[in-house]
């Protein structure tokens, strides 16, 4: 079976959202409609209170999660708002998988996998037959849907580092080209 999905994981702030924008915007660039979800930290006076999850079809963002929210399950100290993360997240991912050349999902991690729908949307994406390109938390092998993700036979997986992160989003920009361009 040949690899259509790539699956990047490192640590915390090594750049793997970085990574996957670049590989977004490489691909659009190109022509390729690039769809799914991103998270990105949200900072107010330098001090990091929460996450927001957006629709890279539609620019749509909702709160994925915050320290000031009072209900929802409890992640260190942000609380995960499964609302944002099903309408938004949850629709892009499936957006992207009806609409796009290619599938984004940021993140494959302890806050998403609280999410029944999330996880759902993920295997509908990773079995599409189209390219996706996903970052998984280092530490996801905790979860045993994390863990089956990774053990894919259609999964390749990359480690980024701070040799490598600026390589590996090129190395699978290329390795999606080929696979559009095969048909």
């Amino acid at each position: 079976m040949y690899r259509k999905c790539f699956l990047i994981t490192g640590r915390p702030g090594i750049g793997k959202t970085t990574a996957i924008h670049k590989i977004a915007d490489m691909l659009s660039k190109r022509g390729y409609v690039v769809g799914g979800m991103v998270t990105f930290e949200v900072r107010e006076r330098g001090r990091r209170i929460g996450f927001k999850v957006r629709d890279l079809l539609e620019g749509r963002e909702g709160w994925l999660a915050h320290v000031g929210f009072r209900s929802g399950p409890r992640v260190g100290k942000y609380i995960v708002n499964l609302s944002d993360l099903n309408e938004i997240g949850v629709q892009a991912i499936l957006s992207a998988v009806e609409r796009a050349d290619v599938v984004c999902i940021d993140e494959i991690g302890p806050m998403e996998l609280y999410s029944r729908e999330f996880k759902n949307a993920v295997l509908r994406a990773f079995d599409s037959g189209k390219p996706v390109v996903a970052t998984i938390h280092i530490r996801a092998d905790r979860d045993p849907f994390a863990r089956s993700i990774k053990r894919r036979e259609d999964v390749e997986l990359y480690v980024l580092s701070l040799e490598n992160r600026n390589r590996v989003p090129v190395q699978i920009f290329e390795k999606i080209l080929v696979l559009l361009t095969r048909g």
